[in-house]
């Protein structure tokens, strides 16, 4: 058990992505953990859909008109650097959340429980000696990318799960110590 709280403990993002990525058995593996997240009423208010190869390209296109579309005046760099994001790593995951109506579960549960599914995928694919990052910004929250994804009228995207092979080493952790952040009531 000491083997799992150190492993946690030492979970890192990684910025910078390379090839390989995880496919397969071994996403199979990543989702089968996520989707093992707090789930109150067994709602499973998450879906994930999967990025890789060219569909990046077509991903980082769906981006740039995204920026576009919400400042007309952005430059080119900026449009580029938008076309470009998809492209860090050789596997993005969009993690969904899928809100429904339910007596016990108010929406921010659900969004909460896909946040924890997309915390599941960066831990297993850590297990699997992967690495990864989960990035959000403007794009996801964007309504003309939501559309090109596909998404539903009560859906929302929670962030894109960027996975690969760390490039370079962990970046150093910051000591905290938990008497910063735990007090007793």
């Amino acid at each position: 058990m000491n083997d799992v709280l150190q492993f946690l403990k030492q979970r890192n993002s990684a910025p910078k992505l390379t090839a390989p990525g995880p496919s397969g058995a071994e996403l199979d593996e990543i989702f089968a953990a996520a989707m093992r997240a707090p789930d109150h009423a067994r709602m499973r208010p998450w879906r994930f859909l999967t990025v890789a190869g060219d569909r990046r390209n077509a991903l980082g296109a769906l981006f740039r008109d995204a920026k576009l579309t919400r400042d007309p005046s952005a430059t080119e760099e900026a449009l580029a650097k938008a076309a470009a994001a998809p492209l860090r790593a050789p596997l993005v995951v969009v993690v969904i959340a899928r809100l429904g109506e339910h007596p016990k579960v108010p929406h921010v549960e659900q969004r909460l429980s896909a946040g924890c599914a997309a915390h599941g995928l960066l831990l297993a694919a850590e297990t699997l000696g992967y690495a990864g990052i989960w990035r959000t910004g403007d794009a996801c929250f964007d309504l003309h990318v939501m559309a090109g994804l596909g998404l539903s009228d009560n859906e929302e995207i929670v962030g894109f799960v960027y996975l690969g092979t760390r490039q370079g080493d962990p970046k150093p952790l910051p000591p905290m110590r938990t008497d910063d952040y735990v007090s007793q009531w």
